[in-house]
């Protein structure tokens, strides 16, 4: 092999990677976000999943995307396993549209799609113009890439030990494993089936020889999801282990097929003297078939895929989507929006979850005297402003993604949550610290008190469990019951303050006494009002969707 010859192969190469990365990514920059809603809203329907993972693949150019983005939504909570299975499944057969179109005998207009997309982009400043003139020039780039690829192949055909090599792909074993490991490598099946193509058509390798490495690249592809699923809970890692299994049983099925049917005869016969179009062909027969074969047993494959991977009795799922959220941004954009939202919301929801226990916590400190200290309380406060500034760096950096005006307004509405439960810790901390006081003054509560402090507890749980857990999805509802929950609050708060008014007059209690409860009823009233405030904020995500 002359180097100029290695200089063409690697250039050709080089045009025909760039040219699928400027279609993929100027596609994506078209119609990402519209795929990313449709995916956010599918379905547990089977074929509807196949459908939708075979669109999005087809308009991306890349399985290994659709895969990874499907392998966050699992780990954000957003997608059932199950419902993962036919998603996955239709990525196989987008991923095929590739090399379909790499077999379209189209090379005499390749620079000249190449030039009809690049010109405009020098005048049209419209980015979604730039974007579809983009795709135009990608794909003429691609095209030159490959008849250079090709054109630089050609003379080994007469290279006896470089088709010598060649042949030997024609043992199953030795195909499938150089398939995938140069497809491990590359972490693009698209691409390591069109270095297939344009090797088929410099008539170093036959189809005989070629459907094993083809099969192999199927296995090879899924090594991108795997190394996305680091990091992640153990759902997302069976979302991996299913795309591997998938592609697995479908190459010892055609591996089966080609050895005992004359099914690479078969296929060449449909588009003799075009090795590009039979490569294409079997890719596509290849994962349609083994869809139509799967697709019946996808809870099956869950199943297994969870006997594979069993859960662990000490996985903590949020800690699991709080690791894997920093790794994912670092180099995806389809669908981590939706990802980063419930990412976002789940932190919230543990952080309220936290303030309304030490809500509960700090009036039964002052129920029964502060008689364990409020140690507990003061780390759980701790831990709530922790929360608060997490969120804050998370939402901060959630905001500089390109996002919908949907998406924005929900950041900012989580925004305003936690702004709220952080005031509401703030005011369990001062009624604990109230409960301290007393103790150490040694001040002492009526029979009548204790009992407005019960029903005051009571209130403000019934409103914050209301706020949390799947409840908050009936948002507008919420709002409702919070509106009457804090006009209660408000009017007990009021006729509390009478009672103790009088109970004051009449020498029932201190003027001390009545001073830190007079306080309380102000943080009573004030929790209120910020969990109102969330109620409205949960409301505004509801109407921006």
């Amino acid at each position: 092999m002359s180097v100029e010859m290695v200089f063409s192969l690697l250039g050709g190469l080089a045009l025909f990677l760039y040219g699928m990365q400027m279609m993929s990514s100027n596609l994506e920059s078209v119609a990402g976000g519209r795929m990313k809603d449709i995916l956010e809203r599918l379905t547990s329907n089977r074929v509807l999943g196949v459908l939708v993972g075979a669109v999005i693949t087809a308009v991306i150019q890349s399985s290994s995307a659709t895969t990874v983005m499907v392998v966050g939504f699992v780990n954000a909570g957003l997608m059932s396993l199950s419902g993962a299975v036919g998603v996955i499944m239709g990525a196989n057969i987008g991923t095929t549209i590739t090399g379909q179109l790499v077999a379209l005998d189209i090379g005499v207009l390749a620079p000249l799609l190449a030039f009809l997309g690049v010109a405009p982009c020098l005048f049209i400043k419209g980015r979604r113009a730039q974007s579809i003139f983009g795709i135009v020039a990608g794909l003429g780039i691609l095209f030159v890439g490959m008849n250079m690829m090709s054109a630089a192949l050609t003379p080994l055909q007469n290279n006896e030990a470089f088709v010598g090599l060649m042949t030997q792909f024609s043992n199953p074993l030795l195909g499938i494993a150089a398939g995938a490991l140069f497809t491990a490598v590359i972490q693009s099946s698209s691409a390591s089936v069109g270095i297939l193509q344009a090797l088929a058509m410099g008539g170093l390798i036959g189809l005989d020889s070629s459907v094993y490495v083809l099969f192999g690249q199927n296995i090879g592809t899924c090594i991108t999801a795997v190394l996305a699923a680091v990091g992640t809970n153990r759902n997302a890692k069976r979302t991996t282990i299913i795309h591997l299994m998938f592609n697995i049983i479908g190459t010892i099925v055609f591996t089966i097929i080609c050895q005992l049917t004359p099914f690479t005869d078969w296929i060449a016969g449909f588009t003799p003297d075009k090795p590009a179009a039979q490569i294409a062909n079997v890719h596509t027969i290849f994962n349609v078939t083994t869809t139509l074969l799967l697709l019946p047993f996808a809870n099956g494959l869950a199943y297994l895929a969870t006997r594979i991977l069993p859960d662990l009795p000490q996985e903590t799922p949020d800690s699991d989507v709080d690791r894997w959220f920093d790794s994912f941004f670092k180099g995806n954009k389809l669908g981590s929006s939706a990802m980063a939202i419930e990412s976002l919301s789940r932190d919230v929801q543990s952080m309220l979850r936290l303030a309304s226990k030490n809500v509960s916590a700090a009036f039964a400190a002052v129920q029964n005297g502060c008689k364990d200290g409020i140690e507990d309380i003061e780390q759980a406060e701790e831990e709530i402003d922790l929360y608060n500034s997490h969120i804050s760096q998370k939402a901060s950096r959630i905001l500089a993604l390109e996002l919908g005006a949907e998406d924005v307004n929900s950041v900012q509405q989580i925004y305003r949550i936690t702004g709220n439960v952080e005031r509401i810790g703030d005011h369990a901390m001062n009624i604990a610290q109230y409960a301290q006081h007393m103790r150490d003054k040694k001040l002492k509560l009526s029979g009548a008190v204790h009992q407005e402090i019960s029903e005051m507890e009571s209130v403000c749980h019934q409103a914050l469990e209301a706020l949390t857990g799947e409840s908050r999805a009936q948002a507008q509802r919420i709002l409702g019951e919070e509106q009457v929950f804090e006009q209660r609050m408000d009017d007990t708060n009021r006729a509390f303050r009478n009672n103790q008014l009088n109970r004051l007059a009449g020498g029932v209690c201190s003027a001390e006494s009545a001073i830190l409860y007079s306080e309380m009823l102000t943080d009573y009233e004030r929790i209120g009002d910020h969990i109102l405030n969330i109620a409205e904020a949960y409301a505004e995500i509801t109407v921006g969707k």
